[in-house]
């Protein structure tokens, strides 16, 4: 029997080493490509755990000092590890140490850390490992938990227990998901309700199963979101990143189902970064359905908000794992340049295009989200903390892994990794590391296309050149080439720099 992947669990990094986060954020980002990996400082985490919010995630990785011994004041790593056993739900904790010894090894793994590795010895090979048995666990842990809520299900099914009672229930099939109500873990835990969007139903839909695989994911969570967000109701998790919950939410304002993207941390812990609003500004001059339409944007309780289109279809990502034809590929190629155009005339680089960004609408064209690495193409805004890389290995260009000014050739870049990927059906570079994967990008020639696909090999060339002056200049050269391939001619795929 095969055992199922958990790519999809939630994963925090606790670190004050800022650098130190990202390496581990990238190396996780290749270990568990689909997972979402969030970063928390020490006091963040502390923040954290007063607010009881262990169901939030799945894996912990706390780096923290752990002392001489386990009566060392100084041994803090042991300090948040009893703060987490009183926790309602406790995620599985690899402890990072950076001091340390045999004692409080025992004593962490005692107080329930999966594993115990000195911070100064880590590698990625080890990392590897004790990422790959604290995911078994979770695995082990979910499966657990949704055959008890299966039965719990069953039984109430069968004896609905009286509305009196106060105890937690599952809504009646007719009822929909209550408001206030956050079914946000089911696409964490593997509740079907958040497998396909398609599958959601308005409140008041006599349709039941995606109302009680709701009612499950609440339970699962075993948390409330009223009054959240005011003007919104929250009906369920649909994405979730580093820094970001996604919810799909109804507005009573506009009276509709809006992407309700609210932050994890308050604004006053990032060190007054508004990071929202920096992407609310980059998207609100853009016109286009090319570009995610954006709603409202706001602070609510410290937490940042913006509330934008919904797009049910799904994204390319999910579609490029059920298979694209070449033909389909081409066309996503072109619709993906024209969107790249529009934000690259509104004077803005992407910076992280990858499939999950690039939504579908009803009608099979892109929409492009999540601008919140976007920056200004004149070069005047640089990282917040310097030497610190952002995006995704996979579709990182040479000159954003070396960490130099990027320019709108960067995304096409990134466009040509996806190209590569929907005609093959896997990514060009791959690796055991965030590192290795980097290196290849910075010197690695693309993997050569099977004699199929020989006719692309000088497009991708273009695209996937090392050097910036090798690539396609504008994304409207990328439109015709690809046009000029689906119609079956010869397009003209010279360097720029001849």
């Amino acid at each position: 029997m095969t055992r199922r992947a958990a790519p999809s669990a939630r994963v925090m990094v606790v670190d004050d080493d800022p650098r130190y986060s990202e390496w581990l954020r990238h190396h996780l980002d290749v270990l568990c490509p689909q997972a979402s990996v969030s970063m928390l400082s020490v006091a963040e985490f502390e923040r954290w755990c007063a607010r009881g919010s262990g169901s939030d995630c799945d894996l912990l990785m706390l780096s923290a000092a752990f002392g001489s011994g386990p009566e060392d004041p100084q041994a803090h790593g042991l300090s948040l590890l009893r703060r987490l056993r009183v926790q309602p739900a406790t995620p599985a904790v690899i402890a990072l140490a950076e001091d340390g010894n045999e004692l409080t090894a025992v004593r962490a793994l005692q107080l329930g850390a999966v594993d115990y590795l000195p911070k100064r010895l880590l590698t990625p090979e080890r990392l590897s490992t004790a990422v790959s048995v604290a995911l078994r666990r979770v695995e082990r842990r979910v499966a657990r938990r949704l055959a008890s809520l299966a039965n719990l299900t069953r039984e109430r099914i069968a004896a609905p227990a009286p509305a009196s009672t106060g105890e937690a229930a599952l809504p009646a099939a007719a009822a929909g998901p209550q408001p206030g109500t956050d079914s946000a873990a089911a696409a964490a835990e593997g509740a079907p309700a958040a497998e396909s969007p398609d599958t959601l139903e308005s409140p008041g839909t006599p349709e039941s199963a995606p109302l009680a695989a709701a009612g499950v994911a609440a339970l699962l969570d075993n948390t409330t979101s009223e009054n959240l967000i005011p003007g919104y109701t929250l009906r369920l998790k649909i994405g979730e990143s580093e820094k970001a919950i996604v919810y799909l939410a109804s507005s009573s304002r506009r009276g509709r189902d809006v992407a309700l993207k609210v932050s994890k941390s308050a604004r006053e812990e990032t060190a007054g970064q508004q990071f929202f609003e920096r992407e609310y500004t980059a998207i609100l001059a853009i016109h286009s359905p090319l570009v995610v339409e954006i709603y409202d944007y706001g602070v609510h309780q410290g937490l940042e908000y913006l509330a934008m289109e919904y797009l049910p279809h799904g994204d390319l990502k999910a579609r490029i794992q059920r298979g694209v034809s070449e033909a389909e590929a081409l066309r996503y190629v072109g619709d993906i340049a024209q969107a790249l155009q529009v934000v690259h005339d509104a004077g803005l680089v992407h910076r992280d295009l990858k499939p999950p960004n690039v939504m579908l609408r009803a009608s099979d064209t892109v929409a492009l989200i999540d601008f919140g690495l976007a920056r200004s193409l004149d070069g005047g805004t640089t990282n917040t903390h310097s030497g610190v890389l952002l995006g995704s290995p996979y579709y990182m260009s040479p000159e954003q892994a070396l960490g130099e000014q990027l320019d709108a050739r960067s995304d096409f870049y990134s466009l040509g990794v996806i190209c590569y990927e929907m005609l093959t059906g896997q990514k060009p570079f791959m690796g055991a590391s965030a590192m290795e994967v980097l290196q290849q990008h910075v010197s690695a020639p693309p993997p050569s296309l099977r004699p199929t696909l020989q006719r692309y090999e000088a497009f991708l060339a273009r695209m996937l050149a090392k050097s910036r002056d090798e690539r396609f200049a504008t994304a409207a050269e990328i439109v015709t080439a690809a046009a000029a391939l689906r119609s079956g001619a010869a397009p003209e795929v010279e360097s720029s720099a001849a």
